[in-house]
């Protein structure tokens, strides 16, 4: 099944949506929440905003790289102190950040894909949320 507006496909069978010029007035993502464990596998498919509280110290591994996906990450600390490994991330200057380890803050990152690699930046840290 399609949808079709004026003529052209705007919505085919695998759910992708296709336009030159769209314009949204009001929408919500999906946020997807869990605890952590020590090693935490992202999924774009949950959502592209994750919400992570950690339960201890973990590492984290990126979904599979596809051109033009994003998505944010809440990180919260949890009880605190805890560090995080990040996998096939690129990070500005070739250095991953150091989370906010003060028990129940927030940082969020944001990731963006070529393809080939999650690119990531630090958005802000140390929230009290």
């Amino acid at each position: 099944m399609a949808i079709k507006v004026g003529g052209s496909t705007v919505v085919d069978d695998t759910r992708n949506v296709t336009s030159n010029n769209i314009t949204l007035t009001s929408y919500t993502e999906t946020v997807f929440s869990a605890n952590s464990s020590t090693a935490i596998t992202l999924t774009t498919a949950n959502g592209t905003v994750q919400n992570i509280t950690l339960t201890g110290t973990a590492t984290i591994t990126m979904p599979a790289a596809v051109a033009g996906k994003s998505f944010v990450l809440y990180l919260r600390s949890g009880a605190g102190a805890y560090t995080v490994t990040w996998t096939t991330v690129k990070w500005p200057g070739g250095t991953a950040p150091t989370i906010t380890s003060t028990a129940a803050r927030m940082d969020i990152y944001s990731f963006f894909s070529d393809g080939t690699n999650w690119y990531g930046v630090v958005v802000a840290q140390n929230y009290t949320p």
